[in-house]
């Protein structure tokens, strides 16, 4: 788990999650600010889903906020996860620039990690296995692409920049730049999630969002 994922991903200060906000547009529009936050809010599943995400994990850990704002963003966290088939729990450790491209049968289990820059499409799943030598949640580094359909399950390492192809089960660590697929993935190359991931944020928002 990188330093900046562990330490952003559960914001405590409203800078810090409107800070999340706009490393997350930005790697769909390319730019911040209010009409692009409009477009995308209204018109793209995956932002509204990781806005309202965000919003809520801010909301749950302030105490003033955690029985009045919260409540009803989480129902709307719901809402949308029914609506899009998102489920992806607002507590789970998400660095700065998360894209959801597509929507639809994207589960992420709430012990996940995942780093900056990561990108996630339709029908992936990041699984718990709940014994064996593997047993926990998968952890992702910065700049890692999950084709669509795509399972990793354990507690499976992703390397920085790592990409897994579409329909991939993944059941073992994946080096960095490794490119793995099949069931069970196997390493096919290491030229990594270069060209996959676009529009990137600087990983670390302590001094706010900045193009990478």
């Amino acid at each position: 788990m990188t330093s900046h994922t562990a330490d952003t991903a559960r914001p405590r200060r409203f800078r810090q999650v409107r800070a999340l906000i706009a490393s997350d547009l930005y790697r769909y529009a390319g730019a911040i600010g209010t009409r692009p936050f409009l477009r995308h809010f209204l018109f793209t599943p995956g932002f509204k889903y990781s806005t309202v995400m965000r919003m809520c994990g801010y909301l749950k850990q302030r105490k003033a906020l955690k029985w009045t704002l919260y409540p009803p963003f989480k129902f709307l966290l719901l809402h949308y996860r029914y609506k899009y088939g998102i489920a992806i729990p607002e507590y789970t450790r998400i660095g700065p620039g998360f894209f959801i491209n597509r929507f639809g049968n994207i589960m992420v289990n709430g012990d996940a990690v995942i780093g900056a820059n990561c990108n996630i499409t339709h029908g992936a799943m990041l699984g718990q296995m709940n014994r064996g030598p593997k047993a926990g949640s998968p952890i992702l580094g910065d700049d890692v692409f999950l084709a669509a359909g795509c399972k990793v399950i354990g507690r499976i390492h992703l390397g920085d920049r790592a990409a897994v192809g579409a329909n991939a089960v993944v059941t073992k660590d994946v080096p960095e730049d490794g490119v793995v697929g099949g069931i069970p993935a196997k390493l096919l190359s290491t030229n990594g999630s270069e060209g996959y991931i676009n529009r990137r944020v600087n990983p670390d928002i302590s001094k706010g969002f900045r193009p990478a």
